[in-house]
């Protein structure tokens, strides 16, 4: 039953991390996720990210390390302090299924926040993710599964330079909202970037400005012409 158990929890999410030393084999079950960000020190509550504290000798069929094998290995019985030395030395074991939709997720993650905070200098546009992933094809760009996505963005956009004109330019967008369209379209426009003016006009209208990566001004006016019927009045700062 126990192995059963495990098993699910690898398909879904979880990865093993194995550490072999002085003989003994370490392992963990871990959401996939939070390896490199407990690599990193990116996380503090390690343990939130296991199914259960258990170090084991075999996760597969679920039996536990030994107590003399743990302190005979580790400096500290703490099990956060073993799994970052599980993680930071050992291996993460994955299924080769597991590898491709883990691969295939970060890769749609890294090519959308490259759309979102990188535009086409000569034209002030986004490039459209389609053409992200043509060029991340052309120049050969492989991801990691583990690797955090902000990190494999520059890495990423860093061998796409060759092939297209990329900037992380800010713009300013300022829009036009009635008084009754302002309420429903606010959290929105906040989320987008951030306002450096703001005023009401005589009418009731408001007016804002707001600073946000230049990837984000396509989707900013479809979001909020899509909030408002298409009566705002929205136009880029030059």
């Amino acid at each position: 039953m126990i192995q059963k158990e495990y098993t699910d929890n690898l398909m879904d999410g979880m990865v093993i991390a194995s550490y072999d030393s002085h003989g003994h084999t370490f392992e963990i079950i871990v959401e996939a996720d939070a390896v490199d960000k407990i690599r990193t020190g990116e996380t503090e509550d390690i343990l939130e990210h296991m199914p259960e504290d258990t170090i084991f000798k075999d996760a597969r069929k679920g039996d536990r390390a030994s107590e003399d094998a743990i302190n005979q290995v580790f400096p500290s019985s703490d099990v956060s302090d073993i799994v970052k030395v599980i993680i930071s030395k050992g291996q993460v074991q994955l299924t080769t299924e597991q590898r491709k939709v883990m691969t295939e997720e970060k890769r749609k993650q890294v090519i959308h926040l490259i759309s979102r905070e990188v535009m086409n200098p000569q034209t002030k546009m986004p490039h459209p993710p389609q053409r992200i992933e043509m060029a991340m094809d052309e120049a050969g760009v492989h991801i990691d599964p583990f690797k955090s996505v902000n990190v494999q963005m520059k890495e990423v956009v860093d061998a796409l330079r060759p092939l297209l004109p990329i900037s992380f330019e800010k713009v300013k967008m300022a829009v036009k909202v009635s008084a009754t369209d302002y309420g429903r379209c606010f959290g929105d426009i906040k989320n987008f970037g951030k306002i450096i003016r703001e005023e009401w006009q005589n009418d009731g209208s408001w007016i804002g400005v707001i600073e946000m990566a230049g990837g984000l001004q396509t989707d900013f006016m479809s979001k909020i012409g899509e909030k408002t019927k298409g009566a705002a009045d929205i136009k880029v700062v030059r």
